[in-house]
């Protein structure tokens, strides 16, 4: 849920914070790209030491890191120190990654996919309630800060509670069944291919939901020309579809759908979605674009990309996270600065950037499907 309230809290804040740093709206959105710089540094090599160190570890790294972005944020004056404390939250983000899925994996073997939509599921419950927090400050006329403090106390609380809970034994394989072959026994350069494609889909996936929550509050005020309170109800309305389709996947998932068709049909309607964001840019066309996008791109696609990759290479769950999620820490560094340039020319021209990488989200889900509806070997697993 901090992790959720972390992806959205400075952009919600980018005002107040451009008037106490003294600069513009594109300098605070470089500042915002620096988390992706911290996640991307630590991610790779967090993953792989959760599987030798364990998981408890890298939890309790993720918490002590992220608490001094949360309490320096409000009150350092300068872009260089805001964009140090960036870095240290994305960092503290990968060793919550590094922690987190893997935990929830091993817990829950016979419904992994499930498990890490958990997950996304209390992000979008902080992704829902921080604007509405840094909005109820604003009419009030109270410090914008304590959206800050209040992410604070709550990993000071939670770092507490986690000490006296056990966390399940790591790196367990699931046994093979004979007739129903895994995706781990797919020959290596098989393997290879689709764990490219969907470390690709880990990167596309972050870009196309990031730049939404990043962007459709000033979207909504500088193309739509909406108030501020409404551009905020914007992102309310995206993060209840991110909760919505948290349970829509939760509920689909395996029972009617598997998990690459799933990823098929998400990314087609996300993209539908932004195409009319895009080119219709109207008040109802934003809310009911805002609430398909929330159902659709973050709804626990991207958590599905990461169930799919670890399939292919289940005694190694750590390593896996690292790789997919470094990609999508690239993303959170990288689109960021495009935007930023886009944004000192025309707002619109992002919407439209999303589209194009939504585009390219379809083509990578439509090449995984296909790879693996390829016939599988009949044969036990082989060892990596």
């Amino acid at each position: 849920m901090v992790y959720g309230m972390a992806i959205v809290i400075l952009a919600q804040n980018m005002a107040s914070l451009g008037h106490q740093w003294q600069v513009g709206t594109a300098e605070v959105s470089y500042v915002i790209s620096s988390l992706g710089i911290g996640h991307l540094l630590v991610l790779y090599v967090a993953g792989i030491l959760s599987d030798r160190w364990g998981r408890k570890l890298f939890v309790n790294l993720g918490i002590l890191a992220y608490l001094p972005f949360f309490i320096g944020i409000v009150f350092c004056h300068s872009t260089i120190m805001a964009y140090a404390l960036g870095v240290l939250a994305g960092m503290a983000n990968s060793f919550l990654d590094a922690g987190t899925y893997p935990t929830l994996m091993e817990l829950f073997p016979e419904h992994e996919a499930s498990a890490n939509i958990m997950i996304k599921a209390f992000s979008s419950v902080g992704e829902l309630s921080l604007p509405l927090i840094v909005a109820a400050l604003d009419a009030n006329g109270r410090w914008y800060g304590w959206s800050f403090m209040l992410g604070a106390v709550i990993l000071i609380a939670n770092l507490i509670f986690m000490q006296w809970r056990q966390f399940p034994k790591r790196n367990q394989v699931p046994k093979p069944v004979a007739t129903t072959p895994t995706e781990s026994a797919r020959p290596v350069r098989f393997r290879t291919l689709q764990a490219t494609l969907l470390t690709s889909f880990g990167y596309v996936g972050m870009a196309t939901f990031y730049l939404i929550s990043q962007w459709l509050t000033e979207y909504g005020t500088e193309v739509v020309h909406l108030t501020l309170l409404r551009a905020r109800l914007l992102v309310s309305v995206y993060s209840t579809g991110s909760i919505l389709g948290v349970l829509l996947t939760a509920l689909v998932v395996n029972r009617w759908l598997k998990p690459a068709w799933f990823m098929v049909v998400d990314t087609v309607i996300s993209l539908l979605a932004l195409l009319a964001m895009a080119a219709v840019p109207t008040f109802w066309v934003l809310f009911s674009g805002s609430l398909i996008i929330g159902i659709s791109a973050t709804g626990g696609v991207l958590q599905i990309g990461l169930t799919l990759m670890s399939d292919l290479y289940p005694a190694h769950k750590g390593r896996v996270l690292g790789i997919y999620y470094t990609a999508s820490g690239l993303a959170s560094f990288t689109i960021p600065l495009v935007t930023g340039g886009l944004a000192k020319t025309s707002i619109h021209q992002i919407m439209w950037f999303d589209v194009g990488i939504a585009v390219v989200g379809v083509l990578c889900a439509l090449a995984v499907l296909a790879l693996r509806r390829q016939p599988q070997p009949a044969l036990a697993v082989e060892s990596d």
